[in-house]
Order: C-alpha cells, then structure tokens, then sequence
C-alpha cells in the first residue's frame, strides 16, 4: 500500500532547512525527509490490537510542522523512524485480534492515537496512566513498541495517511450512524481544545481572547460555548473566512487583523492602556483574564503575554516549537499564570471522570455539536503535494480542516 513518511535524514533535514526560504516546495519534494513510498500492511502487534481501514486520515498543524521541520529535536527521543504521519482519524476495523472482545470487523470507529502504558504492555502503568492521565505518560519510549507518542508517530502502528493502520483495544470508541465521517474526524482536533477550556474555564464575568482562528482556535470558540460559558469571547481572525466562522459558533467580537489594529482594539474593550516603549512593541497595562493561544508562533506568543491583564492567565493551546524573540517580561512583571496543553485527556464532568472523545461523541450523537463544516478540503493520498501545498497556504485557499479521503 502506499504511505506517506518521515524518515530520518540529516543531510535532507539541511538542505530542506536552507533552501526552504526560497524554495518552501522542497519540504513535499524528492529532496525532503517526507516521501510517498510503497509499505507493506501493518501486522497486528498483538492479540488485543485490531486493523483498521482509513476512511478519512486528518491533516494537523502538527504534521506540517513536522513536515516543514519546525519541531524541537527533543521530540526525536519519542518517534521511532521511519513513521507514517496522521493521527487524526476515522474508519473501519478490518482485522480482529484473538484477545479483542467488544469489537467486530467492519464497524466504524475513531482512535485515540496516544500510546501509553497499556498499549505499549507495560503493568503496572505509570502514575499518570492510573488516574486516566495518559497524555501525561511517562512510557512513551517504553515497552513493547517503538517509541512514539501516538499514532502517527511510531514506526510500529503506521498512521491514518495510509490505507490501513494499526491500534490497540483500548483506543477505540465506536460511531453510531448519527456520527457523519466529517464530525468523526474532526474529534481529535476538538479535544485538544476541550481539553484545556476545561482546565482553564473562565468565569461568566470575564473576558476571554482567542489569539488566532484557525482549527484550533474556532474549536476553542465551539468548547466554551458547548460548555455553557457565558464569557465574552474576543478572537483574532487572519482572514474574513475566519472570522465569519467564529462568529458562527459564537464569538462576540472577532477582531480582523490588517484591518483593526490588535492593541488598541483590545485596549478599547478591556479598559486598557497602551504605551510606547523607547523602541519595539507597544506595552498594555490591562487586558483580557484569560488568553487562549491557538497561533504558536513567536509573534502571537509574545503577543498573547501582552495582552493578559496583571494577574491574568495566558493558556498555551498552539504548538509553540522553537518560539524566538518572545519578550518574558510580562511574566513576572504582571504575576501572569502560564498554562501549558498537551493533546487531551480524562476529565472531570457531572458524570465523574469522562474521557474528552467519549464527550465529544456524545454531544454530536445528542445534536449539541456539529464539527462537520470545519472540514473544507478533501484531497486523495496521491495529490499529497496538492494538499501540502493548499493546507500550507490555508489563508489564500479558505482551508480550516483538509483530510485525506480513502472513500472510492
């Protein structure tokens, strides 16, 4: 079957890295670390794990930065090369392990594509793993599989931008027809949202600011109000697609960057002040209560410690890799409480403990959520540079969610 992978090059990992500013098409070309190869089918890894047969895989910001080699080096200790990219998911088992009970071939399901203890076959499990806390898995370069934190990232399993991937029982969650492959596979992309709204949920009376609308951030938009959150909701929006999008799902104000001038616009809805340093970026005493940073780039990471009001909380929900020229100043300056989010997790909810997917599914099922209309492009696997192409530049092409479809 074909697939597309990482594989582990250092002499490409430098000349992507030089000739990408004039040439940004190198990182999908033959010269890349990326390739689109013949692999064989994944084998099931053990009795408790099942084939699954992609239907939708999901293109992430993760795997663009991946792809484009903006991760840290430090996330190479916990990838196994060569690995099939795509995390984000939805399908149909294919093959059953003898051990699997619950689970038939042909029923269509989602995968959490994290790989804790229990799939790598390690028991006891870690602390976090006990308490449901698997994203915080202190395993994952452990056990009976490559390392890797998830599908998509691990030699061992493949990943959804292939025909067929790998996952153990434990992964699975199971989709009723009122669960359309458009919502399915939008779930992952949500939790990662869910998951600190959650841990971050902001008081009615406060002022919440989004900084970019992107996936993340629209998600971000859809979890407070899913969650019942009557705070005022400002997010920042690149492009107008954007911003009628978060509007759609319910912002209050959406502030369109090129058009409104960020700092003043917030200093005018959060009382703020703004000053002018001797030289570089203005100064604002005041500001939103809390930040949600969807962006996770240098400039909007910066900006997001700026326009915290003192005491106020910055949560960091955009993958920020290799973040320069971030002035830290406003840190200790205003007493900011800084907020870091990986993935999702198992929270707590009127039900007890509830795993976010399992949430997700059961507000969709429930009509309280719709993900679908985030998904805006679909692409074969073999029009990978298409789709790598179009996702990178997602302004110029409307793209809020791309996917790779399997469906005939």
């Amino acid at each position: 079957m074909k697939a597309i992978q990482l594989t582990q090059s250092i002499p490409r990992f430098l000349l992507s890295k030089a000739v990408a500013p004039l040439y940004p098409s190198i990182y999908w070309s033959p010269l890349a670390v990326l390739g689109y190869r013949d692999v064989p089918e994944p084998e099931l890894p053990g009795a408790d794990w099942v084939k699954v047969r992609t239907i939708y895989g999901g293109i992430c910001g993760s795997d663009m930065n991946a792809i484009k080699l903006n991760d840290s080096l430090a996330l190479t200790t916990l990838t196994s090369f060569p690995f099939t990219l795509g995390h984000e998911n939805v399908g149909v088992i294919e093959q059953v392990g003898e051990a699997v009970v619950g689970f038939e071939a042909g029923e269509r399901v989602i995968v959490d594509p994290l790989l804790p203890c229990v799939t790598r076959g390690i028991d006891p499990p870690c602390e976090y793993c006990q308490r449901g806390d698997y994203h915080l898995c202190q395993n994952f370069a452990e056990g009976d599989l490559a390392p890797g934190l998830s599908i998509g990232h691990c030699r061992d399993t493949g990943g959804s931008w292939s025909a067929y991937f790998v996952a153990h029982k434990s992964q699975l969650y199971k989709l009723t027809p009122t669960v359309s492959d458009e919502n399915a596979v939008m779930v992952d992309a949500f939790c990662t949202t869910l998951h600190p709204v959650l841990q971050n949920f902001p008081h009615d009376d406060d002022t919440v600011l989004i900084l970019g609308a992107g996936v993340v951030g629209i998600s971000t938009v859809i979890a407070l109000r899913t969650l019942g959150s009557k705070a005022r909701v400002i997010v920042t929006a690149k492009y107008p697609f954007q911003a009628e999008m978060a509007r759609k799902y319910g912002a209050d104000e959406v502030i369109l960057l090129g058009e409104d001038d960020l700092y003043e616009t917030i200093a005018e809805r959060c009382g703020g002040k703004i000053y002018q340093p001797v030289m570089g970026k203005q100064v604002m005493v005041g500001g939103a209560d809390i930040v949600y940073e969807c962006v996770g780039n240098a400039g909007s990471l910066d900006d997001s410690l700026r326009l915290a009001r003192s005491g106020g909380k910055v949560v960091l929900i955009g993958l920020a890799s290799l973040p320069k020229g971030v002035d830290w100043t406003p840190i200790w300056l205003n007493e900011l409480t800084l907020r870091g989010s990986f993935w999702c997790a198992t929270e707590t909810a009127g039900r007890g403990r509830v795993r976010t997917y399992q949430m997700t599914l059961d507000w969709i099922e429930e009509g309280k959520l719709d993900l679908a209309p985030l998904v805006t492009h679909r692409f074969r696997l073999d029009e990978y540079k298409k789709a790598l192409s179009i996702t990178n530049k997602r302004g110029t092409n409307n793209v809020i969610k791309s996917v790779f479809t399997f469906k005939p």
